[in-house]
């Protein structure tokens, strides 16, 4: 068993002989860890969990921690990971509470992505991947071959069904049928002229009305752009920053927001 010197291994884990665990990574007491499993280094861990074969910790995920719910007062609770999952920098996953059966459960297959978040009683079926900084809350329940795109947010008691893909930066607050492509609508739009913060750094008054003049008639005037711009031109003094509002929507090759 490859044990670096300078990691923490309970005496009442069980680790196989052929696992290893990587520098300054602590395993703790009930921590049971199958073969060819690999903790590379910083990994913290604590039992009871239990980690099948052939997985992969990169530095700094946690595993089997308290989750956050309140009503949780340390009652025994547990976290179980199958085989060959891939858990990336920064992944937390928390053991279970007593609503959820005190079990967290994370199947086989699977790629959690750097900073996921797998909140307490959390099921993760087979299969799945879960991007960057993707947060399932608790109770939440993700079926075979689901994929949840980055930095979305899934709401508590939620399921995602076998096969679906959840859009990135997406909020889910209902259950994500099965064989789906799901998005929530998260268009950004434009309420102004960044006031508070052109003041903070210097700018004056006569710079920043004829910005928020201008961005008035972009957003909020009920015109086209075309129309817009021939009313900023007409319209609002052409001091240094509208010149560089206008120059820099003229050069825009993607479309800007509005």
């Amino acid at each position: 068993m490859p044990v670096h010197s300078t990691a923490l291994v309970d005496a009442a884990a069980s680790v196989h002989p052929e696992a290893e665990v990587g520098p300054y990574s602590i395993v703790g007491a009930e921590v049971h860890i199958g073969a060819r499993t690999r903790l590379m280094a910083h990994v913290y861990c604590e039992g009871p969990t239990w980690i099948g074969e052939d997985n992969l910790f990169y530095p700094y995920s946690t595993v089997g921690v308290a989750g956050q719910d309140l009503k949780y007062k340390g009652e025994r609770a547990e976290t179980h990971i199958g085989d060959r999952n891939t858990i990336r920098e920064f992944v937390t996953l928390h053991r279970g509470t007593e609503a959820g059966g005190f079990r967290t459960t994370i199947g086989s297959d699977n790629l959690l992505m750097a900073y996921v978040h797998v909140a307490h009683d959390v099921t993760i079926s087979n299969h799945c991947v879960l991007s960057n900084a993707a947060t399932l809350g608790g109770h939440v329940v993700v079926g075979d071959w689901a994929w949840v795109g980055a930095s979305s947010g899934v709401h508590q008691f939620c399921r995602i069904g076998r096969h679906a893909i959840v859009g990135g930066y997406s909020v889910i607050t209902r259950d994500v049928l099965p064989f789906s492509n799901t998005v929530t609508e998260r268009e950004a739009k434009v309420f102004g002229a960044n006031g508070t913060g052109l003041e903070r750094r210097g700018f004056a008054a006569e710079a920043i009305e004829p910005l928020q003049t201008a961005f008035r008639l972009l957003t909020r005037a009920g015109l086209n752009t075309s129309q817009a711009l021939a009313r900023i031109q007409a319209e609002v003094p052409e001091t240094a920053e509208v010149r560089e509002l206008l120059d820099f929507i003229a050069s825009s090759q993607r479309g800007f927001i509005k």
